[in-house]
Order: C-alpha cells, then structure tokens, then sequence
C-alpha cells in the first residue's frame, strides 16, 4: 500500500499536468479545429477579406499570419528539397531567411513537419509549449525540494502564465523560455548530486533555446542560467563546478552558433541595428499581474490601455497570492534567488532608472527591442515563489500565524484599494471604469477563495490538509484555462490559406516576374509570389532606402519593419519597371482612391484577367529580372546615386550605377540574358554576347551572394543602389549566383565540434 501511495505522489502531478494539457488541447483533439487564427486570415487579409466575412475571436496575432506560418512553410519546403532555407526571394526583392531568428531554421521541433501533415505539424508545435513548460517546471520544482502538490501549482503557473499564453501562437519566444526550468534543474544537479546527464541536459537546454527563434527571450534565458550558475559557485565556492557549468553553456552557444552567426551578419545591414524603440511598462499597469482584464482584452474588443500581448505577467491569481506568502515570509537562499531576480525583472520592464538607462546604453538587441519582455523572467520566479508558498502554508499551518495574519491583511487591503478605485474614485472614466468593475470581479473572488481556504487550514489546525490542497489546484487550473482558452484561437482547418481563383492565377502565370498590390507573406511568401514589400523585422536597410525614395528621390523616414512602396510617389512607376514587377494586382472596390496605385495613369498597363472582385493587369514596360547593360556610371555618395538613377537623361535598361569600376569595360553590341534555373539560394543565367556586358539582376544585393562565370568566380557589384551586378566578356557564357554568407561554414564546422565534443563526454560514461 505505502508503495502504492509513493507511486502516486510521484507520477500523479504528472498526470495533473497532462490532464489540464488535455483539457486545454480539447478543441484540436475532439473537433479537429487548429491553434492558428485562420477565420482572421480570410476575414482581414486579402485576398480572402473579399469572399469571407465571419466573427474572429482573437485579431491581436497578425504576425502568425503574415510572418511566422508562411516562413515555416518556406523553411520546412527548402529542407524537404534538400536544400539550407538561408534565402526568400518572395519578399523585399529578395531577403534573408535564415538570418531573420524568428525563422526557426534549425529548430528540433521542425522535424513534425517530416511526419505529419502541415496543419497537423502545426498544431502540435503549438500544443506542445504549455505541456514541455509544466513538465519541465515540475522536474525542476521537485528538484528544489517542494512537495508534489507545491509543484503542481507552480508548474500550473508556468505552462498557462501569461507570456507563455499570448506568445503561444507564435510558436517561438514561448520555446526560448521553457526550457529555463529544465537548464535550471541541470545547474543545481551539476552542484548537488553531479552526474553525467545534467551537463548534457544544460548544453541542449541552451542551444534549443537559442534555436528556438526568438533572440531576446534567449538572453533572458542566458541570464538567469548564468545568474544561477553563479549563485551556486558562491554558495559552494567549487570554482571548478563553475567552469563546467559556463562551459556546457558555452557549447550549446556553439551548437546554436550557425544561427547566431547568421542573425549578426544580417543585423549589420538591417534598419534593426539602428533603430531605437525605447519602452517601458507604466507602473498603474502592475495591477495586471492580479487582474489581467483591467484594462479590457483584445479578445472582448474593449482592451484601451497599454500592450496587452506585449506586457501580460498574469500566472493566476491562486499562484499569485501564494507567492506573496513567499515573499513576506522567511526565505531560504533559493527562495531569495528568485525574488531578487522576479524583483530586478519588474524594475527593468516598468518605468524606472533600469529601463531608461538600457536605452540610453543603446544596447544591441534590447535597445531594439522590446526590453519590457522581461516581464516573463518576473513571471516564471513567481511561480516558483508560489510553490515555496503553497509548502509553507500547508505544512505550517500554526507555526506562522503572524505571518499569515500579515498576509491576509496584505490581500483584504489590495482588494478594498482596487475596488475603491473601479467603485468610488473617479480615476476611470465611467465607461472604463465598468471594464474594470466587471473584469474585477472573477479574480476578487477567487482571491477571497484562496483566503477563506487559507483560513479553513489554519483554524482548522491542518486536518483538512489534502482536500485544501485539492482546492488550490483546482483553483489554479480553473483560473488559468479560462485565461487561456479565452485568448487562444481553435480554428476551422479549411479557412488555412484557401486557395482561390486569383492565386492560382497569380501561381500559374507569372513565372519569375514580380507583382505588386496590396498583400504580403500570407499571399507572397506562402504561395511562392514575388513582391518588392514586406514585414520583416531584418529587413535590409539599403533595400528600405531605395524603396522610400519613390516619393520624391530622396531617402525617406524608414518604419522599423515594414517597407512599402508610396502608391502615389513620383518615382513609383519608375521602381516597379526596374524590378521587373510585371503584374499589378487591383481590387476592384479600391477604384481609383489613393491607396490604388494609379495604373489608369499609364497606357502600358493591360487587364490579363478579372473577377468579381480583383483584376490584374500587366505592365508592358516592366524590365526582365535579368538584363545586359553596355555603360556604367560609378557614385559612391547615396544621394547621387539615387538621383543618378532617377535623372531623365540616363537609359536605366542600358546604364548601370555601380559604387565601383567593373573589371571589364561594358561595350555597345547585341546580348540577350536568360534565367535556366531560379530557386531561392542559386540563380543560374546563361549570357550570349558579342561584347562584354554588365549582368544585371534585380535581386537584393547582399554580401552573402557570390557568383562565377562558368566555374571562376566573379565578383557581385552593387549596381543601382541596392541590387546586383557581374561583369561578363563577350560570348556564350554560364553565370551562378549562389548564396553563402561567410560566416556560415565557419560557424557548422565550429557547431559540428561542439556536437562530437558533447558527443565524445557522453560516450565515455558509457565505455
């Protein structure tokens, strides 16, 4: 019997854990409805918006839409080819892929999309974050010492808190994070009970994290391993330990190297690098952490103040309360860890010294980013604080009755104060102040349960230690599916990028050539269309420059991810010549209003197809993507390039601008270029000239690219101001464009030495 009982306290938090996870995972297991927000696809963007029209539940992730699923989709096509997914040749002209993070090229969790469908793949990369984050923080709360209920409700907190929930969706910053509970387990074995595997477990914690594809949640994922690391060669002075700690660190960092190397070529050349998004989370907003609804929710539309997805740190308000029991208790040295480090979280994500002073560092990636994401290392340290709380109140329930005297009063005070605030103050609005009132009330009465079964253990002397125990679980699950499954999207499988008639078209009959019109990747980069604009966090600045001068060729203000092309600019037509953008695409309810681009201006333009909604037409002027120039002109000043490029006397078909003097001198004579293969690493163009010529490609320059004149290499010159050109001699020639970023072989030759290292230390516990 007493085994049957060990048995159950060791595996039943588990089980707890897995049977949440499944409730949770309801409507994609029993109705086959997908975590991907497909009925605000059809209903928002186009070219969908025109034919479907029905009620979306969560509008606040756009970007799984128009980035992170069609980039998946790039990704896992280039690997099934066989192929390195560093290149899209669908957005901004060409763009890198790889080198965006939030890609995920080297992510593990691509290979679901090897064994299961694509939707399916999917669903269970989603899925799977809350089900890894409990597990994980189960492992490492029991590592601690807590008990198994103490860790049901920290891991509870975890795998359901709020940055995990509103990042879910993206299938990216969550897996940056979860795996900071398991590096955590691993450090503190490597100190307590050293064994083989926890050296192993940290190197991969670490590189899966730094693969998974969010850079910044990473470094807070570095951070706190690192910080822990440290808290333990102080507390054991075993320098030894320590080195062997940073130095399995350090060879996940290896592993993961290939994708870092990538990230800091791109970042270079990126409008990223420069730009400064100075941000912080205002201190009124604090009351969140309690009522995550206070300030309205995107889902119910009437959210109308702050960042909801950006600043949510929302664990549950049973997690929360039992924290604060932590907090104001007396602590053991972990416990001081974690509050610290939740403590120095929230004073760098709300307004403070902290904060500002990141910025005014003009740190890379945090100055650029936004610092107050923090918010999740505050999150994940509350709920570890809430399972030392939980132990504390259960198993002492009449040793503290100070201390939860002073806790319960914390609380009755907290709740009079919010409710005086939404009530009687005036400080809201009134018709804010009803958001308030009512989003007040379900988490008031669960903290009132929390405290009355708090008061039932203590004035009850801990007889009824189990079922109060039960409660809080049951409090805790309750709480955080209903946050959960209230901002999380399960929809229909068929409303997944439709293909309609429009897109077959636009897949069919273009070819090569690009188009232009009022879409981005949820149409370009999933459907294989080639654009000159995007959404890209990475995009490259020279690019972005060139595009702002259609307005009046000069430079313009550059957005810090978006480049698109000003519809009524003076240079406009001029840009989508040079491009090669042969087709426009047209909705027909857009009229001649001045977000159309004005096509009705130029006789060139010719309708090759209609229906009831949209029409193409074809730009009869439009360059080929490949052509052979005979004159050059070299500028090295960016504005004289640029009105170099626009002046009216140059022959933009025959004249290129080059930032430096080819190695052969272009001649006048006939020549004609024809692209034999295009695919997005390597172009293959066969040159027929009688002299020699410029081959010009109107593809995003980029270091990364290097070509060759049948098999010698040839160097790519940036012609134009942001694209490519090679010098050919006259005759019948081969030209190759492949893209290989120099840091890339270095970095797996260096990833690959660090995988034979980790495999080499685990193969000797073995022989």
């Amino acid at each position: 019997m007493k085994t049957i009982r060990d048995g159950v306290r060791r595996i039943g938090p588990f089980l707890v854990i897995i049977f949440v996870w499944i409730i949770f995972c309801f409507p994609y297991f029993a109705k086959g409805l997908l975590p991907f927000p497909s009925k605000f696809l059809v209903t928002f963007f186009p070219p969908w918006n025109a034919e479907y029209a029905m009620p979306v539940k969560n509008s606040a992730m756009p970007d799984v839409i128009t980035q992170i699923y069609p980039w998946k989709k790039l990704t896992v096509n280039a690997w099934r080819n066989g192929s390195v997914p560093l290149w899209n040749p669908y957005s901004f002209s060409g763009t890198a892929h790889a080198a965006n993070y939030q890609t995920a090229i080297f992510s593990p969790f691509n290979a679901l999309f090897f064994f299961l469908s694509e939707t399916d793949a999917w669903s269970v990369l989603i899925l799977l974050q809350p089900l890894l984050a409990g597990l994980f923080m189960l492992i490492f709360l029991r590592s601690l010492g807590r008990s198994a209920a103490a860790s049901t409700i920290g891991s509870l907190a975890f795998m359901f808190c709020g940055f995990l929930v509103v990042w879910m969706a993206y299938g990216t910053l969550a897996y940056a994070i979860l795996f900071l509970p398991l590096s955590l387990f691993a450090v503190q074995g490597m100190f307590l009970r050293p064994r083989w595997w926890y050296a192993t477990i940290l190197t991969v914690s670490t590189a899966t994290s730094f693969l998974s594809g969010h850079f910044q949640i990473s470094l807070y994922f570095l951070g706190m391993t690192a910080a822990y690391i440290l808290y333990f060669g102080f507390r054991t002075r075993r320098i030894r330990k320590v080195a062997h700690a940073f130095f399995s660190v350090l060879i996940g960092l290896l592993i993961a190297g290939p994708q870092l190397a990538l990230t800091f070529e791109a970042y270079a050349d990126s409008v990223r690098g420069s730009a400064i998004a100075a941000s912080n989370i205002p201190w009124r907003y604090i009351v969140t952490l309690f009522i995550p609804d206070f300030y309205g929710n995107p889902v119910t539309r009437n959210d109308w103040f702050g960042y909801y997805a950006e600043w949510s740190g929302f664990i549950g308000v049973t997690p929360l309360l039992l924290s604060s029991f932590a907090a104001i208790t007396k602590k053991d040295s972990r416990e001081k860890f974690f509050l610290i480090a939740g403590l120095l979280a929230v004073f760098l994500a709300y307004q403070s010294p902290f904060n500002t002073l990141i910025y005014e560092a003009r740190i890379p990636v945090l100055s650029t980013s936004a610092a107050y994401r923090i918010i999740v290392v505050a999150s994940f340290s509350l709920c570890v604080l809430s399972a030392y709380g939980c132990d504390k109140l259960t198993d002492r329930w009449r040793k503290s009755i100070r201390n939860f005297r002073n806790f319960a009063l914390l609380w009755v005070v907290i709740l009079l104060g919010i409710w005086a605030v939404v009530l009687w103050s005036g400080l809201l609005p009134p018709d804010k102040a009803e958001i308030a009132r009512r989003n007040s009330i379900l988490p008031s009465l669960l903290a009132a349960a929390t405290l009355v079964v708090c008061c039932v253990g203590y004035f009850r002397k801990g007889l009824l230690r189990k079922p109060i125990i039960a409660a809080f679980i049951v409090l805790t699950a309750i709480d955080l599916l209903r946050f959960s499954l209230k901002w999380m999207p399960f929809d229909p499988p068929q409303y997944v990028y439709p293909r309609n008639a429009l897109i077959s078209f636009l897949q069919t009959e273009t070819d090569k050539n690009r188009v232009f019109g009022n879409f981005g990747n949820e149409l370009g980069t999933y459907f294989s269309v080639y654009s000159i604009e995007g959404y890209d966090a990475l995009y490259n600045k020279r690019y972005g420059e060139f595009i702002s001068s259609a307005a009046d060729g000069t430079i313009g203000p550059l957005q810090r991810s978006v480049v698109l092309l000003d519809r009524q600019g003076r240079y406009s037509e001029t840009i989508l010549e040079l491009l090669g953008v042969r087709y426009l695409v047209h909705r027909t309810s857009d009229g001649h209003n001045v977000w159309a681009f004005p096509y009705w201006k130029y006789s060139q333009y010719i309708s090759v197809y209609k229906d009831d909604t949209y029409e193409v037409f074809e730009n009869t002027n439009a360059y080929p993507r490949v052509f052979l120039a005979s004159s050059y002109a070299v500028e090295t000043d960016r504005d004289l390039i640029l009105s170099s490029l626009f002046a009216e006397s140059i022959n933009r078909r025959d004249t290129l601008i080059l930032e430096k003097a080819p190695v052969l001198i272009p001649e006048r004579g006939p020549g004609d270029a024809t692209i034999l293969k295009y695919e997005p690493t390597e172009v293959l163009i066969r040159v027929d000239s009688s002299t020699p010529k410029l081959l010009f490609l109107s593809d995003v320059y980029d270091s990364g690219w290097v070509a060759s004149v049948d098999g010698v290499h040839a160097e790519v010159y940036r012609a134009d101001y942001a694209f490519r050109a090679v010098s050919v001699a006259g005759g019948v020639h081969t030209v190759k464009f492949e893209y290989r970023p120099k840091s890339l072989a270095t970095s797996i030759r260096i990833a690959i030495g660090a995988l034979v290292l980790l495999g080499i230390g685990i193969l000797r516990k073995f022989v």
